[in-house]
């Protein structure tokens, strides 16, 4: 599990919940809560993403939230590692030898870019297919992504609504001055929720599933480049040059082949 964003999740609202307690007690938690104002911001809100998406984008978009909590284990390195490998083999044995290499290869792309060299497809071809597929791949996750990017623009506007709502029931009843306070605090909640909505839930997940995006498709550049190496022939510490300029600096001057590295990707 990824520990930032459980750990992120639960201390948010464990800074709000402590901003109550100090500001007045447990007492105080009662003026946080009113139901009419969760009707309107929370499911208003997500009225407006369902309204601005098709339901099955919609619905994967709202999926996508637990994955924010996976674990990624592959990393930049290791992808290098394995197309080194690839490479030697190639170089010992012939490109031919790399179909029985890719039957022990779990990732799918990798497997389908090592098929199409061995079947001896042109290098530009081979470019294409991947790139084709790598942009597929980006697009569906910026379809999650964008889910949370706008519910998090629509969750303070209709906080706002709420709010206006408020104040016009309040603006209704100035006769009885009683009430004013009252009506008023009922109004700010909804602009609390909203606020809650776009601040501790939908922007972070949204730049968590933006991060994981950027961090799969670098690991599938760094696989087109070095399938397209290989197969042009090139020699295994070429290649492995070549690749390393996918780390950062730090990683790279303690990358090496055999798996020891000294501390992980910056």
């Amino acid at each position: 599990m990824n520990i930032s964003s459980l750990a992120g999740l639960i201390l948010g609202f464990g800074m709000f919940i402590v901003g109550v307690l100090t500001s007045g007690g447990v007492q105080m938690f009662g003026n946080f809560w009113d139901v009419p104002s969760l009707f309107i911001t929370i499911g208003g809100s997500l009225a407006g993403v369902m309204m601005s998406n098709q339901m099955p984008d919609f619905i994967n978009g709202l999926k996508g939230f637990k994955l924010i909590f996976k674990n990624e284990t592959a990393d930049t390195g290791e992808v290098i590692r394995n197309i080194i490998n690839l490479s030697n083999i190639a170089r010992k044995e012939g490109l031919l030898a790399l179909e029985e290499a890719a039957s022990d290869i779990e990732d799918d792309f990798l497997k389908k870019g090592i098929m199409l060299v061995v079947d001896g497809t042109d290098p530009e071809l081979v470019r294409g297919i991947l790139e084709t597929d790598l942009n597929c791949i980006e697009d569906r996750h910026k379809g999650v992504i964008s889910v949370w990017e706008k519910w998090a623009e629509l969750g303070p506007a209709w906080g706002m609504i709420g709010t206006l709502v408020g104040l016009i029931n309040m603006l209704q009843k100035m006769d009885d001055p009683s009430t004013i306070g009252p009506q008023m605090a009922v109004a700010l909640v909804t602009t609390f929720y909203g606020s809650m909505i776009a601040n501790w839930l939908c922007t972070p997940t949204a730049t968590k599933l933006a991060q994981m995006n950027a961090t799969e498709i670098r690991l599938k550049e760094v696989t087109v480049e070095g399938l397209l190496s290989i197969q042009a022939g090139e020699n295994p510490r070429v290649i492995e040059e070549k690749l390393k300029s996918f780390l950062s600096p730090g990683v790279r001057e303690s990358f090496s082949t055999d798996g020891r590295e000294a501390g992980g990707e910056e």
